[in-house]
């Protein structure tokens, strides 16, 4: 399939890697959302099998805890933030805990924005030896990297070092196209993309706007970066059952972007860049 061919036909579910076959809209939690069990259980129902889990103890964990022989059915993302081995394994058997399982799917290094820090878990006493470990051991599957730093993540994906990228992509942000993405597809390494909605700022109206524009609602914004060949799947972060819903239309309403729909989004993309602040 070309590039323009999958812009217009996106895949709705691609193979991740060794992990399996995935839907290519995922769920995420952040301490600052709000999630019930049931609410997550739905998600599932409808097809979600990937969950990346923020660390707390929230509705995400407690779906986990109830899901029972089920677990084997969804993959499970967890963000380490420990550099060294020892604390490394110290937060993997905090979460097996909370999440009431003996393995999780795929452990990124959460938010590895330093070429140091890699230097760093890469050493004999760094996370990653726990982590290696883990893997032997069957209780982790995949070992990711999670940063802002797109000549970062492109260096650690032509090393091949890890299993999974999960880097930041949206209308707003594109520059993953060019810089990262060209390293990761020629790896064959899975991209997992965060912050499609730009911390919500695509949502919003901005002052260049065309007379009488409205910015699209969430799966629009979704649907962009999984229109992308290189983005393997997408995280949506609702923060309630209202906004899952209405991210989970996408579902419903599967489908790509024309031409001009496509273009529509990128100048509403610029316009945010231009004046939504930090974030470069």
């Amino acid at each position: 399939m070309t590039p323009e061919e999958f812009v217009h036909n996106p895949p709705r579910q691609t193979q991740l890697g060794s992990l399996g076959r995935v839907c290519r809209l995922g769920l995420s939690t952040r301490g600052n959302t709000k999630l019930e069990s049931v609410d997550v259980l739905e998600a599932f129902r409808r097809g979600v099998n990937y969950f990346n889990w923020c660390g707390y103890d929230d509705g995400l964990a407690a779906a986990v805890r109830r899901l029972g022989p089920l677990r084997q059915e969804i993959l499970i993302a967890v963000q380490l933030s420990a550099r060294d081995r020892a604390g490394a394994e110290k937060e993997l058997r905090g979460y097996f805990d909370m999440l009431g399982t003996e393995y999780v799917d795929v452990v990124t290094y959460y938010y590895l924005e330093h070429e140091d820090e890699w230097d760093e878990v890469s050493s004999p006493d760094g996370a990653g030896a726990a982590l290696r470990r883990a893997e032997l051991e069957g209780s982790v599957r995949a070992i990711g990297v999670t940063t802002h730093q797109r000549s970062l993540a492109a260096k650690i994906a032509q090393d091949r070092a890890v299993d999974l990228m999960m880097v930041r992509y949206n209308a707003a942000h594109r520059g993953a196209e060019t810089e990262v993405f060209p390293s990761t597809s020629q790896a064959k390494i899975p991209v997992v993309a965060y912050t499609c909605l730009r911390w919500g700022a695509l949502l919003k109206s901005t002052p260049d706007d065309p007379k009488g524009f409205e910015p699209p609602g969430a799966a629009s914004w979704y649907r962009f970066a999984l229109c992308h060949p290189a983005v393997s799947l997408a995280l949506m972060a609702p923060n309630g059952r209202a906004e899952l819903e209405e991210d989970l239309s996408l579902l419903t309403e599967w489908r790509g972007l024309d031409d001009e729909e496509h273009a529509m989004l990128c100048e509403h993309g610029d316009r945010v860049y231009e004046h939504a602040g930090e974030f470069p």
